[in-house]
């Protein structure tokens, strides 16, 4: 079963990225092939709804989206919602999405955003019948010491949070086998 990290920010100084990190090392010992896409230096075009459909760089992500069981986003918040990044990683896409687990791993420079992630979740949920894991991880810049983790809270969610991505994978993998 394959399973991808996807590591959204753009910013080589990226909190995000660092969850994302995180969860990598957590997730690539286990019995599963896990990617670790990081759209930092990947350079995907701005989706225009035409001509970016057959970037090759599109066309190679897209086609590890579409095998992969379930997809774990470290995003940035930035006023309000998940980064443009992210979003134009969905837009480039779209139906390589269909039918996966997703969960979250949010940064963000403050608390009043936590929820910020709902909408781009529930468009995952409508658009493409993705299965959201109800458990995301969110934390503040006064969780890291420069791009460390220092809160072992976060440390412990993160490791939740893979737990139960692998368990939702799993039980997802084999129903879809199972079609």
């Amino acid at each position: 079963m394959n399973l991808i990290v996807i590591s959204c920010s753009l910013n080589s100084e990226s909190k995000s990225s660092a969850l994302a990190q995180f969860v990598y090392r957590e997730l690539k010992d286990s019995e599963y092939n896990v990617d670790h896409i990081v759209l930092m230096g990947l350079n995907l075009p701005t989706c225009d709804g035409s001509s970016c459909y057959s970037n090759e760089k599109v066309v190679i992500v897209s086609e590890k989206i579409k095998k992969a069981a379930g997809i774990l986003i470290a995003t940035p918040i930035y006023n309000y919602d998940v980064s443009a990044a992210t979003k134009n990683l969905v837009e480039l896409t779209g139906k390589a999405w269909n039918e996966k687990i997703v969960g979250f791993m949010c940064a963000a420079g403050g608390y009043g955003s936590y929820m910020s992630v709902m909408p781009f979740a529930n468009s995952l949920m409508l658009d493409y019948r993705c299965t959201i894991i109800p458990r995301f991880v969110y934390t503040t810049s006064e969780d890291f010491n420069d791009n460390n983790i220092q809160n072992q809270k976060i440390n412990k969610r993160l490791q939740e949070l893979s737990n139960d991505f692998l368990h939702y994978s799993k039980i997802f993998g084999i129903k879809k086998d199972s079609r």
